[in-house]
């Protein structure tokens, strides 16, 4: 239980940090801008990975946890519990966000989209639904796979959440003008909740396209990694 609590706060807090400072901000041409937002959700991985790494691995997204089980480092049970915590987590840090926001003069939560991810005329650069799902595959790909090879070796214990707190830095670099950047169906549910029927419609390429982008990093990981695991 220690784990699921671990893994409900961590999610909360990535989407109420990461989500708020593009929301509160004023999104890709607000204060903070791309690399501000980006930094927001990369500093939130690495936060949580101090606070509660020892306790559940900071997954923190159902993606990284789809990845560690189809690459054999969970199980069955611990994969619904967390991803189960995870959504509830992303509800959470999203409720929490539109509390703050309807409590402000010049924040409107139904203009933001509470940091929401989309595509068409939720993109900022128009991006269709076909290429929204690629990238948050590819995307997810690469992020998945950085986060199963730090966390295969237990040298990498001391740096590791510093390295995939910068990863997903530079995943959200390049596609925060395109998707906003998922990589996270907790991260994404929980705004599309608060967010309107447009933004709920929308929700499930950032649903499908990181656990698709999460099961092949897996898969591509343990046939990378398959001699060392021998060695």
């Amino acid at each position: 239980m220690k784990k699921y609590v671990a893994e409900f706060i961590g999610t909360c807090v990535l989407t109420l940090f990461g989500c708020g400072a593009a929301a509160v901000s004023g999104g890709v041409e607000g204060e903070l801008g791309i690399l501000g937002i980006a930094l927001a959700f990369g500093l939130a991985v690495v936060a949580m990975a101090f606070a509660i790494g020892d306790i559940s691995g900071c997954h923190i997204n159902p993606a990284v946890s789809l990845g560690v089980f189809v690459a054999g480092g969970m199980s069955v049970g611990d994969l619904i519990g967390y991803i189960i915590s995870q959504f509830l987590g992303g509800a959470a840090g999203a409720g929490l966000l539109y509390i703050i926001e309807i409590m402000t003069e010049s924040v409107e939560p139904s203009s933001n989209g509470l940091g929401a991810n989309g595509f068409g005329d939720f993109s900022y650069v128009g991006i269709n639904l076909g290429g929204a799902l690629l990238v948050e595959i590819v995307l997810t790909f690469v992020f998945v796979l950085v986060v199963l090879a730090v966390i295969s070796k237990a040298e990498n214990s001391i740096i590791g959440g510093v390295v995939i707190g910068l990863t997903l830095t530079f995943v959200h670099i390049f596609g925060i003008p395109l998707t906003g950047t998922s990589v996270n169906p907790a991260r994404s549910l929980g705004p599309a909740l608060f967010s309107g029927v447009d933004y709920i419609a929308q929700v499930w390429v950032f649903i499908v396209g990181p656990l698709v982008g999460a099961a092949l990093a897996a898969v591509i990981f343990k046939l990378l990694y398959s001699g060392e695991s021998e060695e």
